[in-house]
């Protein structure tokens, strides 16, 4: 259990298209010192964007549930956690609707005109109601005997999500490593970490042959259990604890690997996650877009 002498931050960050009110983050330094938090300072990271309260006395889940009492349905996001090394070493991040905006197996399905189909067992998986990998396998059969050239042509539908460039970058720029592990397929995932500057990429693979898709993807499949295990790893090659680590998802299968960061004493962030996913991970980001997790690491955009 936390101690409670320990000095914690609670990190403020509008949503996307608002502003920050300066009068809401003095209310909740005012509160919070009127319920017993201690030391209680204020910081701003970026004017209208972000900002910091810094306070110790209380754990960091007694405080971040009284400042979301004060914050009600305001469209701003609350990260609390030891100030102490708030700075990490590594990230580890999801890629569809987390890195990227798209869920690409649903616009490969779209090439096919089966959309609709394809994304309810995808909202399904994500939500945690089936198995990632059977849902995985199911999707990809429907692809089989379809022209590979199909691939190229959703790739050119990928848009990055704001912030994302700027959260690899700063990270980077301050001596971090970057892993993108995605449930998805290398074809999209390896131009993207290319593109964004992640060291590494890890991904299923879609088998093809004679340019055709064969509806099956190489096992053993990445899963949700596969993800916490490269978090693991990365910790173990980088000579790193979990507590220096970043993770970030938006999807069941992403639950193990946020869970493990969290308890290891980093930071495991659900990002506009599904609802069930919100309810396993406390750390959510639901209303900024991933700059809030420079922010988080008290560092500004430009790093």
């Amino acid at each position: 259990m936390q101690n409670t002498n320990t000095e914690l931050v609670a990190t403020l960050i509008a949503g996307i298209g608002t502003k920050l009110s300066p009068l809401l983050v003095q209310e909740l330094a005012g509160q919070s010192k009127k319920g017993g938090v201690t030391s209680v300072r204020t910081e701003w990271l970026a004017p209208d964007e972000a900002a910091d309260i810094f306070g110790a006395g209380i754990r960091a889940d007694q405080w971040r549930k009284r400042l979301y009492q004060i914050i009600g349905d305001q469209p701003v996001d609350l990260i609390v956690q030891p100030a102490a090394g708030r700075r990490k070493k590594f990230l580890a991040a999801d890629m569809e609707s987390t890195i990227i905006e798209q869920e690409l197996l649903d616009e490969l399905a779209g090439e096919i005109g089966m959309r609709d189909q394809v994304a309810e067992i995808t909202r399904r998986s994500m939500n945690g109601e089936i198995d990632f990998g059977a849902a995985l396998r199911e999707r990809v059969a429907l692809l089989k005997g379809k022209p590979a050239q199909i691939l190229e042509k959703v790739a050119q539908l990928i848009t990055t999500t704001p912030g994302a460039a700027e959260l690899v970058a700063t990270m980077k720029a301050n001596g971090a490593q970057a892993w993108l592990i995605t449930g998805g397929f290398s074809c999209f995932a390896n131009p993207v970490a290319a593109t964004l500057g992640f060291d590494r990429s890890y991904a299923n693979e879609l088998i093809i042959k004679d340019s055709l898709m064969t509806g099956k993807a190489r096992e053993p499949i990445l899963d949700r259990n596969r993800k916490k295990t490269l978090l693991e790893k990365a910790c173990t090659e980088l000579k790193i604890s979990l507590a220096e680590c970043l993770a970030v998802g938006d999807g069941a299968n992403d639950v193990p690997m946020l869970t493990c960061c969290n308890e290891g004493g980093g930071l495991g962030i659900a990002f506009q996650a599904k609802p069930k996913v919100r309810q396993a991970v406390p750390h959510q980001i639901n209303h900024a877009d991933l700059t809030a997790l420079i922010y988080v690491q008290g560092l500004g955009v430009k790093g």
